[in-house]
């Protein structure tokens, strides 16, 4: 049994509860609350708050509780997404450097779909979107805030021990592309008719390989990888000259390669003709970024190499989540644009050579 609300039953009690577990000696008489976001799988309620008068606290707080949908839900346990996300800030949030909101309470029954998050409330940050793109000043600060993730992790041992960040008995399995292959035929059904034909052919090139850089096991370079870091999934701050990115949606968070989440962000996040004029000379300052976090051994044309390969890593994401998850506008219209930025970054630097 759950001790913690669900997003209809939270209180004023509860929350003056948490908040003093947070060292927060304010007492909570009401609050109002407002769905926010744009979560497939989870689903973000800002809470107002209201104190006892001479009490003071946040002014808001966000929670985080799985989605109404009972295919969402059902995706969300099968890939330990809320499971993922509560040991994330459990476990993880205080051995990185990368700016992540702070977690007042998480917890969960079992591996979900039950589960609460409280948070803090970014604002006045804004979420990304990811169908507009964003600048290059966005896309160079979330690639560098990037390393405050990997650095900490690279190549850490230790991490193979934790079953729900990585699980030897699957690593060499075909579970990826079982899953990949189940959804193609529907993915390409549905979205196909919005891509260019050599679009279609890389993502049903992906399908038809015997080795992808998809489907790669564990490699000998490793870190803790966000999965699906794209501007939806950003909170981001542009009230100082530089923008502030704070990373949320730590739902699928695994070991991996890390230049993955590089390319998945600058693929997804950025207009493609953008993205191919700036993609190097960020990618090089996330490269000289890790190296005075005292990452040694990874070399500039290893880098870019790893930088290619990941141009892979949204195809996953792209193809399997879409077709799991609740269907609504939005999702169609993120997942078409996904579909075909993806697709043009992996055309664009060649890497069809990596399909085998």
């Amino acid at each position: 049994m759950a001790n913690f609300p669900t997003s209809e039953t939270v209180s004023p009690q509860w929350l003056t509860a948490v908040l003093k577990d947070n060292q927060i000696d304010a007492t909570v008489t009401d609050f109002t609350a407002q769905a926010v976001g744009t979560g497939q799988i989870g689903k973000c309620i800002r809470y107002v708050l209201t104190y006892a008068e001479g009490d003071s606290g946040p002014a808001s707080v966000i929670g985080k509780f799985p989605s109404d949908d009972p295919n969402s839900r059902a995706t969300g346990v099968m890939l330990q997404n809320f499971l993922k996300e509560v040991k994330f800030y459990k476990q993880l949030q205080g051995k990185l450097s990368i700016r992540t909101p702070h977690c007042f309470f998480a917890d969960i029954v079992g591996e979900g779909p039950d589960f609460v998050i409280l948070m803090e409330d970014l604002a006045p940050a804004q979420q990304g979107d990811q169908l507009l793109g964003c600048d290059t000043d966005v896309a160079r600060a979330a690639v560098l805030e990037l390393v405050g993730l990997h650095a900490p992790s690279w190549c850490d041992d230790s991490l193979k021990q934790e079953g729900w960040l990585h699980n030897a008995e699957a690593a060499g399995t075909d579970v990826i592309r079982t899953m990949y292959n189940a959804q193609l035929p529907g993915f390409l059904e549905r979205y196909g008719p919005a891509l260019s034909a050599d679009e279609q052919a890389i993502i049903a090139q992906v399908g038809e390989a015997h080795s992808s850089p998809l489907y790669d096991s564990l490699q000998d370079v490793f870190a803790l990888v966000h999965v699906d870091y794209r501007l939806d999934n950003l909170m981001i701050d542009t009230s100082d000259h530089d923008p502030k990115v704070t990373v949320v949606d730590w739902q699928s968070i695994t070991l991996g390669a890390p230049l993955n989440d590089v390319a998945y962000f600058l693929g997804a996040g950025m207009l493609p003709a953008q993205r191919q004029q700036e993609e190097e000379a960020i990618v090089r300052a996330y490269h000289e970024k890790l190296t005075l976090a005292g990452v040694k051994g990874f070399d500039w044309p290893t880098c870019w190499n790893a930088y290619r390969r990941g141009t892979f890593a949204g195809f996953g994401v792209t193809v399997v989540a879409s077709m799991l998850v609740q269907r609504t506008e939005r999702g169609d219209k993120m997942f078409t644009t996904m579909a075909q930025r993806h697709a043009r970054h992996a055309i664009d630097l060649g890497a069809a050579e990596f399909l085998v």
